[in-house]
């Protein structure tokens, strides 16, 4: 199996509406380090450094079978 890393920033507005940036998607974690360190110093990641990070993914390999669920629903059951 092939894995990939994919880089994300996420500011939380509110519990429904998060700012998501895909920052890229990587073949290791080492380049997706890199680039978000050559882009954690730019307006608008610098005052959230905290909303950095990486997931490793496999390829070809289905993520998410449960049916649609949004966030919100997530969050009502944590806790």
């Amino acid at each position: 199996m092939t894995t990939v890393f994919a880089a994300y920033h996420i500011r939380a507005k509110d519990p429904d509406n998060d700012d998501v940036k895909l920052i890229g998607i990587f073949s290791s974690q080492k380049l997706a380090e890199a680039a978000i360190d050559r882009v954690k110093g730019q307006e608008g990641f610098r005052d959230y450094l905290d909303g950095f990070s990486i997931d490793e993914k496999t390829i070809d390999k289905v993520c998410w079978s449960e049916g649609f669920v949004s966030f919100a629903e997530v969050m009502e059951g944590v806790g």
